[in-house]
């Protein structure tokens, strides 16, 4: 009995240690790039694929091989569908006969060389007082500067016209101090009044991304910095600002990207004026487009061809000289 009993313990750990039979590797269902891909998981990546390609088709390209063609037509607002090919000519249009769209452009690029860059230094410097962990009430002035983000621009728009408009509170408090300004009805000033709301309303959103930017810096970087007796300015040229430097170039392109697309507060606040001073480029586009008449239609599509080819050199430039990655911080 003993033996046995001995027999079939020495035989349990021979049993045990006997080498599991490999699992046959499921054949690929496709290889791409190198890769092997199972069916099961090929079919998830099509059903998270296929919606957003469906709707990207539907509301991105469709829409832009629509417009390109128009671009070539006489294409009217009220009756798009009696177009007639007509060649280049909106195009000599746009380059010999219209002189309102270099306007256009002009104050756009104007509203883009002055906000882009405030609206950036402002948020950057707020995230830099707010990451500062002595700052006392934090949260507080976190949702503060935010809270403008939240209000949509007609909101934003329609406020600031009851406050610097002729007859709203500050034109009304600087005529009864003997100084009449009319903000938005000087085409000196409109711009600048525009730009001034277009800053105060956006900066918050940058300066949550540049916060959270700010927030994965190693802090052991600044104390060897200290130790090394470099300055807070030192540190923040040599630590901050090359940590933080992908994260500056997506905002400034995605900033870039938004100042070209001004429209609704001219269109609210100046109804592109006055003396043309307000009136951007897509503002043009979508008058034209709406009240341009016979062609209009076909003409502010070739426009924005013109303008989509300005904006895309412009945003892949800036984005060619900002990138980096944040290696060369560590």
């Amino acid at each position: 009995m003993k033996s046995q009993i001995q027999t079939a313990a020495t035989a349990e750990p021979q049993q045990q240690d006997q080498p599991k039979k490999p699992k046959k590797p499921k054949k690929a269902w496709f290889k791409l790039f190198g890769n092997s891909y199972n069916k099961n998981e090929s079919l998830v990546g099509v059903c998270f694929v296929i919606p957003a390609c469906v709707l990207g088709i539907l509301f991105i390209f469709v829409p832009i091989a629509i417009s390109l063609a128009y671009g070539f037509t006489d294409a009217s607002f009220t009756a798009p569908g009696k177009a007639q090919f007509i060649g280049f000519d909106n195009f000599v249009k746009l380059f010999t006969e219209d002189q309102i769209i270099w306007k256009a452009l002009g104050n756009t690029m104007l509203f883009v060389v002055v906000a882009v860059p405030v609206q950036l230094l402002i948020a950057l410097g707020l995230a830099l007082i707010l990451n500062k962990k002595k700052l006392k009430c934090n949260t507080f002035f976190r949702w503060a500067f935010f809270m403008p983000v939240m209000l949509s621009l007609a909101v934003t728009s329609f406020l600031w016209i009851n406050l610097v408009s002729y007859s709203g509170l500050i034109g009304t408090a600087l005529r009864g101090l003997g100084v009449e300004i009319p903000l938005l009805e000087n085409p000196n000033t409109a711009m600048l009044v525009i730009i001034f709301v277009s800053v105060w309303q956006g900066a918050g959103y940058q300066m949550l991304i540049f916060l959270s930017a700010l927030k994965n810096i190693e802090p052991a970087m600044y104390e060897a910095a200290e130790l090394d007796g470099a300055t807070s300015v030192q540190s923040f040229f040599a630590i901050t600002l090359p940590s933080i430097k992908p994260t500056f170039s997506f905002v400034l392109v995605t900033t870039l990207i938004g100042a070209f697309k001004l429209i609704t507060q001219p269109m609210i606040m100046t109804k592109g004026g006055p003396d043309n001073s307000t009136y951007t480029m897509s503002y043009f586009i979508y008058d034209r487009a709406r009240n341009g008449g016979p062609g209009g239609l076909g003409y502010s599509s070739a426009v924005a061809l013109f303008y989509t080819v300005i904006m895309a050199t412009v945003a892949l430039l800036l984005r060619k000289f900002t990138s980096g990655d944040n290696t060369g911080a560590k």
